[in-house]
């Protein structure tokens, strides 16, 4: 899993509370388990018309916000079912920090499994972040995870709390199988002592 220590990008506001996992990767793209390629599914049914073409009011879709890779989006993220994909198609399209008040606990847990850094804020920070993001090319946030920061284009700091042992694992770049990786000697060591059982 890519480290995540400090992103400084373009921010995408999307003002809508309760985006479930289906609004934000729908049914038709899960028939799959690789997780690339998932961009292309990441808010269909909000960012493409039926024929397939974009739909130009959509905030993705405005050349302004192409390149976000930070999304400031409305109340209970990542609600509905519990979708890995969700995650998987937001890193796919690059976001690698999501901005709320608060997320479903199965996205929230999630997104930390894969390298995004969701980020929970007040209803009156998020106000500010929002109309940071609606300046369009100028709508450029710094996440700082290791002070746990996020800096504005005018200058203004938020801070924003964090559990410890989420923020160990995004900085160095540590999912399950990371952390399993870790005690490798430690397994090691037992299998060894296992081997002096002969019944077992």
């Amino acid at each position: 899993m890519e480290k995540f220590t400090q992103m400084t990008g373009v921010a995408a506001p999307l003002p809508i509370i309760n985006i479930d996992t289906d609004m934000i990767i729908p049914k038709d793209y899960l028939k799959t388990i690789k997780r690339t390629g998932l961009a292309e599914g990441l808010f269909a049914e909000m960012r493409l018309n039926e024929d397939g073409s974009e739909k130009p009011e959509f905030v993705l879709n405005k050349a302004a916000y192409r390149d976000a890779t930070i999304l400031v989006a409305g109340d209970n993220f990542g609600c509905g079912s519990s979708r890995e994909h969700a995650p998987w198609a937001l890193l796919d399209r690059g976001i690698r920090c999501v901005i709320s008040t608060s997320f479903a606990d199965i996205f929230y847990n999630n997104c930390f499994k894969n390298g995004i850094l969701p980020v929970k804020v007040s209803e009156e920070e998020l106000e500010q972040l929002m109309d940071d993001a609606n300046r369009g090319s100028n709508a450029v946030l710094t996440v700082d995870l290791e002070s746990q920061t996020i800096s504005g284009p005018d200058g203004g700091t938020i801070s924003f709390e964090l559990d410890p042992f989420k923020k160990h694992c995004l900085i160095n770049g540590l999912d399950d199988i990371g952390l399993t990786m870790e005690k490798v000697d430690s397994i090691d060591t037992y299998e060894e002592k296992l081997a002096d059982r002969p019944w077992v």
